[in-house]
């Protein structure tokens, strides 16, 4: 964790494109997210872009909702960020590395006003984040392994 950013890295045997394709398509996010409260895609395009808009059915807790995102950093197979009502935001960033690709997921909420962020800090988000973070990295390094691998048949 670094500031009010809570970040970690994974190399993924995978190229930046494989690993893009599933960041950028909402309906497998469930596959990979490693905090388990996205259940489905419930409206968006098959494949996101700058200031795509859309919405995910989740459960926390017990208590299902629904989150509409917006992508607010876009670059083809670099970068991918999306942000919802509140001003964090949950970004990727693909590095090309030899053997792969280096991704690095971040949960930023350093957009928060300092109430904001000691808000966060005290329902224990970061720790949280942190331990979701590490799920998801290793679900997505999965996929995109099984993907490439399949690819290459």
């Amino acid at each position: 964790m670094t500031g009010h950013v809570v970040k970690q890295t994974i190399d993924i045997e995978a190229p930046a494109e494989v690993v893009f394709d599933l960041l950028t398509t909402p309906a497998q996010h469930v596959k990979i997210d490693g905090s388990t409260t996205v259940r489905c895609l419930r409206r968006g395009p098959a494949r996101l872009s700058m200031g795509s808009p859309f919405t995910m059915s989740m459960r926390l807790f017990g208590v299902p909702y629904r989150v509409t995102n917006r992508v607010v950093e876009f670059e083809p197979n670099r970068l991918i960020a999306w942000r919802h009502f509140e001003p964090q935001r949950w970004r990727y960033e693909l590095e090309p590395v030899a053997g792969g690709t280096r991704v690095t997921e971040s949960f930023d909420y350093s957009y928060y006003s300092r109430l904001g962020r000691w808000f966060i800090r005290l329902l224990g988000w970061p720790a949280r984040n942190q331990r979701a973070i590490a799920q998801t990295l290793l679900r997505l390094k999965a996929d995109a392994g099984h993907r490439t691998r399949d690819a290459s048949r």
